[in-house]
Formats: C-alpha cells, structure tokens, sequence
C-alpha cells in the first residue's frame, strides 16, 4: 500500500510541474569514453544546479531512481554495476522520507568489454528525475551513443568544456582572459606604432565626403577583417597546440625556458634596443593590394596594420599566445578575439564619428613611455614560466626569495621611470611630471612597498598563485616560529608513521607533516585509523598555490588537516625519475610510468576519470571514498564543510559504493 502511495505523490508532483518542467532543465549532462583495448569506461557526469537535486541508482521506491539503459547488440557487454559517487543521506520534504540524492554534481562510472574488433555501436540512454525543496520535474531521458573501433568516429555526442590539466581552468578562466587580452589590445593602441595611424587611416575612409555611409562601410570592414586577421592566428595556435601536449607545454623545462626567453626578447624589444619587424617585402605586397576597389582595399589595409604594427603588438601578442599554449583549444581563439576587438574598436568609432578625432591627444613621447612600461611587466610577467621549471626540476635557481627581490626590482625601476628618473634611447625628455604618470608611479612603489615584507615570509596572498612555494624561502619568519614553539604548545604538530618519501624535495605548505606517496600515506592512515585526504597537486599549478595560501591557511582547515587527517600531496607534474621497480603499467594508456609525476597523475586519471589540479579526495583507510572529491573553490566555509563531512562518515562508515 505504502508502494501506490509514493506513486500518487509522484504522479501529483509530475502534473503540478508540466508546464514548468518545459523551460526549467537543472541537470546537464556530460558523457565521456576512455578506451584501453577491449575494455572501455564511460563517466557520466550530472551538473546540478543550485537548490536542485538528482537521486541515486539505490532507491527502492519513489521517486524514480537514476537508471542506465543500454541497447544490447551483440558487440559489447556490460562489466559490473555502475558506480556512482557518494550521495547524501537526508529526509527528502517531497516525498516525506529519507532518501539518497546528489547535489550540485555527480558522477556515474560504467565500464562495458567490446566483444568484436569490429565497429560497435554502444546506445542507450539516462531515465531519471530532479527536484528542488519544493517540486519535482518530469522524469527526463538523456540519450547516449559511441562508436568504437572506427577511427572516423570516437566522440561521444556531447563535447565538453575543456579544462587545463594544470591549472583547472574552465569557462570563468576564459571570460577572465578575454578581459585581460582585451586590456593588452587597448594597451596596444598606445604605442608608437599603432597609435599615429589612427587619424590617418580614418582620413582615407572618411575623404570622400559626398558619400560617408560608403566610407563608414569600409571602415566597417577594415575594423572586421583586423578581428578576423587575429582570431585567425589564435584559430591556427588552436590546433598546433591541442590537449595532447598541454602537460607538456605546461611543465617540461623546454618549453618554460623558452616563454621565458621570448618574454626577455619581447622586454628588451620595447625597452628600445631593437625592433621585431616583418619581412619588407611581405609588407609591401600587402601595401601593394590597398588601391584595390570594393572591400579588397580594405582588406589589405587591415592586414598592412597588422604588419606594419608588428614591432609594437608583437609582443604583446607573443605574450596572449604563450599564456594560452595550455593545451586549451579555445583560450588562443578567445585571447586574439579579445585583443583584436580593442585593437580595432578606436579605427572604426573613429570612422563613425570623425569629428572626435580633435580630441585625441597629440602623439609624442608619451607613447614610447607606454612601450617601456609594457617592457617591465614582460620582464616580470617571465619569470613565472622559469619557476615553474625551476620547481618542476629542483633546479633551486629561482627560490621564493630571489623571485621577490628581482619583482623588487622590476618594479622599483619602473617606478622611478615614470618618475622621470631613468630614460631608454628613445625617451624624450621628461620636463615636468604629469598627473597620470604620478598616479602610477604611487600605484607602482605601493606595490614595490606590499613586495618587501615578502623578502621575510610575509604569505602575499594576493600573488600566491605567481610566486613558488613558501617551502623554498630560505628565511621564513613563520616557519621559524613554527620550529620554535617547540614544548610551548603554541603549534602541536600530528606524528606521522615514517619518514616520507621524496621529502627531501617535495614539501607541503604551513609547516604540515605528511606524504608524497599514495600507498605510503594509505599504510598511515590504516596504522593511525584516520580518514587520508589526498592532495592532488602541480609545482606549476596557479590554482594550488590560491588554495593553500587562501583556504588551508585557515585556522579551522589547518587545525583538522593537521590533526584530524593524514594528509598527502601528489605531484602529477614532477620530474623525478622513480627506481625501476617502482614503475608502473598504466591501464588507462598502457605505457610505463617512469617519474613521481607520471605515475600519480595516471592514479588520478584511471581512479577519478579527471586530471584537473587542484583536486581533493578524502578516502577512508581501506582507500574508499568518504565523499565527493572537491576542485579548485575559494571559499573557506565550503572547505571546511568537506572536511568535517569526510570525518563524520569515516566516524559513521559511510562510503561512497565501489
């Protein structure tokens, strides 16, 4: 009886949310497939929206379970149940009784065996329903199809965001980067190169005054062929650099010595001591082509800026283009679209409305001042990628407290630039000191004066993610304190079992003890009986080093991670070479893991399905996971609210099913 009196409420709640259900879709689904020979693992992943809810695969009664139906077809067969990942346990007010469901994400692992080398066709489709404190929608279906075994055709329906393996970066990351190439090609327009030409080129649309809406359209199309000039530049970066180098541009010494290189050449170019310019006979066939009648003209003269302004944008370009070497196929797309539509806004609102022109500032020094200043933030903005080299490596060059005393530097000197006080072979004269240079000038030593107190410790958190790691500063006041509490009490300090692996090179954060090796800290945990929390992490990692300055720096986070955890740190990007017999064969790929890195990034891949850094797991000595895994998210509260969840179930046994 109880059975048909859920079915009444559902039935209910379905025909209450009919017409809503047609515009309002909380879940979003995301398929993957990864196939190691015959065997072949689909990770279906649930975005939830916030307030909303989908229910887990173990519900005996209403409301509908999630279930997965596969089309059987002779050529594959399902292996196991389908995993899924921990739901909460709660009373559900809809249905008045405790159920499992998920919020804001989950994630459903099936693994099926091909049975054929042949081509085979894998369908079938998700049936399940999603509810808010209030109402439930209409159970929905979300269809899924793979081929296998047929090169033309690998992908699963739906595409995803991609994400840097490093970094963690996803759509907030990209609208952050359009912003910022945006502000370099505004930049841009203040150099010497480029801005004079404005004037001019909008004169050569605007001279024939019988007919301006003509002249207005050219501009038009002068300013969208500069956008499609560049948007096709980062569209050709976009497939040279795809996701399968993206580690590799992200971490080997190679590629970082040499971004770090280019952002010298580029300083050095801006700072006066030469020129990066474009071969004359490529300019003078495009200048050669202007004449042309119709929108050719046009065309060409776009493409005559974008070489004759070369030696100012180039590096600024060079410097999008590097930053967005990740791997990622969008991002070089989305940083020469942003640059291109603040480089071309000025040519075409000028075109528009010429009478602005007068208004411009005349041209002068000043816009050589504004190359040099770019100069210094390319020579500071380089020192990034030899440090994460350095860290990758253990090359011990560039420690925290050199990096801070060449910033020091940097920008000491660029504030006495703007002040007047140094000047570059192209400078003029600098007379009297402007209002606008004074401001920066302030803006830039404040900065200088924020750096200093980190030549002693100080956290900056501020630049946490640009700076290397606390661990490497020769002259850590805090640490000092750590080390002196001693039998004060102040800092109580958890023993751990045994003298970590790779501790000699690999360090974690605020003076915590723990682990760089999985089944190392995974034997600590079964001998101290304490949930394991792993730390997924990169020396190149911007976002790791945000979380551990932000997040674990809190009294609360520390306090459980010290205590309440053994914690380990797994580098997925270090370089070191591992003894023979600790090789391992990958089962996702099948290669042979040689390096510390290599061999817990592919843990993380073949036992998580993700290899996005940062990532948190907390698992109970038995190497069961207590609750979801948590990615990059400032916010304290939700931090400490995962932690403190991991340690009830652990208290509890709860676990998330294998």
């Amino acid at each position: 009886m109880r059975k048909y009196y859920f079915l009444v409420i559902t039935l209910l709640l379905t025909f209450s949310t009919a017409i809503t259900a047609q515009v309002l879709t909380p879940v979003t689904w995301d398929i993957k497939t990864r196939q190691n020979g015959d065997e072949v693992t689909i990770t279906y992943k649930a975005s939830i929206e916030e307030h909303w809810h989908l229910y887990s695969q173990h519900i005996d009664m209403a409301p509908p379970a999630t279930t997965f139906s596969f089309e059987k077809n002779g050529g594959y067969e399902l292996v196991g149940e389908i995993a899924e990942t921990v739901a909460i346990e709660e009373f559900d007010p809809n249905f008045n009784m405790v159920l499992k469901y998920f919020a804001h994400e989950a994630t459903f692992t099936a693994k099926i065996k091909l049975l054929t080398k042949d081509k085979v066709v894998v369908k079938g489709y998700i049936n399940y329903m999603s509810c808010d404190d209030t109402r439930c929608l209409p159970p929905a279906d979300e269809e899924f199809e793979f081929t296998f075994n047929d090169k033309a055709s690998q992908q699963v329906v739906k595409a995803d965001d991609e994400v840097n393996s490093l970094t963690g970066e996803g759509e907030n990351s990209l609208w952050g980067f359009f912003i910022v190439s945006f502000l370099f090609g505004l930049a841009a327009i203040l150099t010497p190169c480029v801005f004079p030409m404005i004037p001019m080129t909008v004169s050569f649309f605007m001279k024939s005054g019988e007919n301006k809406a003509k002249g207005r359209l050219e501009a038009s199309i002068y300013g969208i062929s500069i956008v499609a000039i560049y948007v096709f530049i980062g569209s050709v970066l976009a497939v040279i650099a795809g996701p399968d180098i993206a580690n590799w541009l992200s971490t080997h010494w190679l590629p970082n010595v040499l971004f770090f290189l280019i952002f010298v050449v580029f300083a050095a170019s801006f700072f006066g001591m030469f020129e990066i310019v474009m071969p004359h006979w490529l300019v003078n066939k495009s200048t050669a082509n202007e004449d042309k009648g119709g929108f050719i003209g046009p065309i060409f003269m776009a493409l005559t800026l974008v070489l004759v302004s070369f030696s100012c944008t180039g590096p600024i370009v060079g410097t999008i283009l590097v930053e967005s070497a990740g791997g990622q196929f969008l991002k070089p797309i989305i940083g020469m679209l942003g640059f291109s539509l603040a480089f071309a806004l000025p040519f075409t609102v000028f075109a528009f409305f010429p009478q602005y022109l007068n208004k411009l500032p005349k041209s002068g020094g000043w816009l050589n001042s504004v190359k040099v200043v770019l100069g210094f933030l390319e020579l500071a903005l380089g020192l990034k990628f030899l440090s994460v080299a350095d860290q990758t490596y253990h090359w011990g060059l560039l420690d925290r407290e050199i990096y801070v005393a060449l910033w020091v530097v940097i920008f000491a000197l660029m504030g006495l630039y703007l002040l007047g006080k140094l000047k570059f072979a192209h400078d003029s004269d600098v007379k009297f000191l402007s209002v606008p240079r004074l401001f920066l000038a302030i803006a830039t030593f404040s900065f200088v004066v924020y750096l200093i107190p980190g030549m002693w410790g100080a956290p900056l958190k501020a630049l946490s993610g640009y700076m290397p790691p606390m661990h490497t500063h020769d002259f850590d006041m805090n640490k000092i304190a750590r080390d002196n509490a001693g039998s004060g009490g102040v800092i109580a300090k958890a023993e751990i079992c045994e003298t970590p692996k790779y501790h000699d090179f690999l360090h974690l954060p605020h003076g915590l003890e723990g682990y760089f090796d999985y089944e190392q800290a995974l034997a600590c945990a079964k001998e101290q009986n304490k949930p394991l929390f792993i730390d997924f992490t990169g020396h190149g990692c911007v976002n790791c080093r945000e979380m551990e300055a932000n997040v674990w720096a809190d009294p609360k986070v520390l306090e459980m991670l010290r205590n309440d955890y053994i914690v380990t740190a797994l580098y997925v990007d270090d370089k070191t070479t591992l003894p023979e017999n600790e090789w391992i064969t990958s089962t996702y790929d099948g290669k042979v893991k040689k390096t510390v890195g290599k061999k817990f990034a592919d843990l993380q891949i073949t036992r998580f399905n993700i290899n996005a850094q940062p990532y948190y797991v907390l698992v109970n000595p038995n190497g069961e996971l207590l609750v979801q895994p948590k990615a990059y998210d400032l916010k304290v509260d939700n931090f400490v609210d995962f932690l403190k969840l991991g340690l009830q179930n652990h208290k509890d046994g709860k676990t998330v099913g294998k």
